[in-house]
């Protein structure tokens, strides 16, 4: 079975069970007054928008043009032109959104990392007449300067599986979100020093039993840290590494987005494509039970 087809059949399995309880619901809440057949089912669309980013190309029209159009017509009989397919991609948002987190999340293993990176949507000289992410989007700073746009912050296991994720503002500390994308975390998590706060430790460690782990600055006091906490603080860069993935062979991030609906479902789509990697960034190291005591 090639990819293409186990991604389909997946992605197929997970949508006979939840459009029709999801369109039932839209029904008697009035959102919707009548389910019009379509030539693609949400299946296809949802699939066609994930193998994009599991696809060497940096271009969706390009894609879908020379790509989707001349080569997978007998996987899809049903294929429509560029622009009409482009008007089917906001009705599958909400679908990609619960298939991210039912069917491609990692499990905890006790040892987590956690860090978040920048997702700029237009270039800085652009900021003062960008419209589409008006009152959405902010300026943020990094370590490699000021953007205008979105925080993504991610938490990983030490087998590079996604575990909880979370989209905010660009001006966001990145401390705030932690306390909510740690509930279904046990053990250690890691992070750079961005996370440093005996507030945030002491808070993780009494309402979650999560021992929050971070690097100290150099202006403060040395203090003492077990052996295999400095070495797995050592190895969290395996998030940065990650990160590139998602933002160079993923493409979770560009800024040619004309719609805020159409720049989350690319980004949703990009970690689906990255859950579903045969092969993760990993450190190796199995389960480890002394470190979660």
């Amino acid at each position: 079975m090639d990819s293409l087809t186990e991604l389909f059949c997946d992605v197929d399995d997970f949508c006979q069970s939840f459009v029709p309880v999801w369109q039932r619901q839209m029904l008697s809440a009035g959102e919707i007054q009548r389910q019009r057949e379509r030539s693609l089912s949400t299946s296809e669309i949802m699939t066609i928008l994930i193998h994009f980013h599991q696809s060497h190309y940096r271009n969706f029209k390009a894609y879908y043009t020379e790509y989707v159009l001349v080569r997978l017509r007998k996987e899809f009989p049903g294929l429509v032109s560029y622009n009409r397919f482009v008007k089917f991609i906001p009705s599958v948002l909400v679908a990609l959104c619960v298939y991210l987190r039912t069917a491609c999340l990692g499990t905890c293993t006790g040892i987590s990392f956690i860090d978040s990176t920048a997702l700029a949507v237009c270039k800085n000289p652009r900021i003062h007449s960008h419209k589409v992410f008006a009152g959405l989007a902010e300026r943020g700073k990094t370590s490699t300067g000021w953007f205008f746009g979105f925080k993504l912050h991610l938490i990983f296991n030490d087998q590079g599986e996604l575990l909880n994720l979370l989209l905010t503002p660009g001006n966001v500390d990145d401390r705030k979100p932690v306390p909510k994308m740690v509930r279904k975390l046990f053990g250690k998590l890691f992070g750079d020093k961005g996370y440093l706060s005996k507030t945030l430790r002491d808070e993780l460690l009494r309402t979650f039993h999560v021992q929050l782990v971070t690097g100290i600055r150099s202006n403060m006091k040395n203090m003492l840290m077990p052996l295999m906490d400095k070495i797995l603080l050592r190895k969290r860069a395996i998030a940065e590494t990650i990160i590139d993935q998602l933002k160079n062979i993923s493409q979770i991030e560009h800024s040619r987005h004309r719609s805020p609906i159409n720049f989350l479902v690319n980004l949703i789509c990009g970690l689906i494509a990255y859950c579903r990697q045969p092969k993760k960034p990993s450190l190796g190291l199995g389960t480890l039970p002394a470190l979660v005591a």
